[in-house]
């Protein structure tokens, strides 16, 4: 039997009270060119991958690292340097929550209060 895929992955859409603000968080860390429309902002690199953020009335962040609003998901961000990166998410508005389960990657609040990685190889 031949394997066919039925379609391609370019994106991944996260919900958050302001598209726009976590577009731009986003959009700062990766250098992907951001776009906002009513309740509904992306960002794109240039080979065309891209993150989707709508907006979500009663959005409520996920609890890291506990689990009564579970992360059901998180983006893992590849730098060269922890520290490096660790300031420069930190100065566009993510938080560091005090539990850190690694040492090759820490994690991160987005400002809608997504959990996300800043990894190292």
């Amino acid at each position: 039997m031949l394997s066919m895929a039925i379609g391609q992955f370019p994106s991944v859409v996260l919900d958050c009270p302001d598209p726009a603000a976590l577009a731009a968080f986003y959009g700062a860390i990766l250098d992907w060119k951001v776009e906002n429309r009513d309740g509904w902002s992306e960002i794109r690199a240039d080979y065309g991958h891209c993150i989707g953020f709508q907006r979500v009335e009663d959005y409520r962040a996920p609890a890291w690292p506990g689990q009564d609003v579970p992360q059901q998901m998180h983006h893992d961000i590849m730098v060269e340097d922890l520290d490096a990166g660790e300031a420069a998410v930190l100065e566009l508005g993510a938080t560091k929550p005090e539990h850190q389960p690694g040492t090759t990657f820490r994690v991160f609040l987005d400002p809608a209060g997504h959990p996300f990685c800043l990894c190292v190889d």
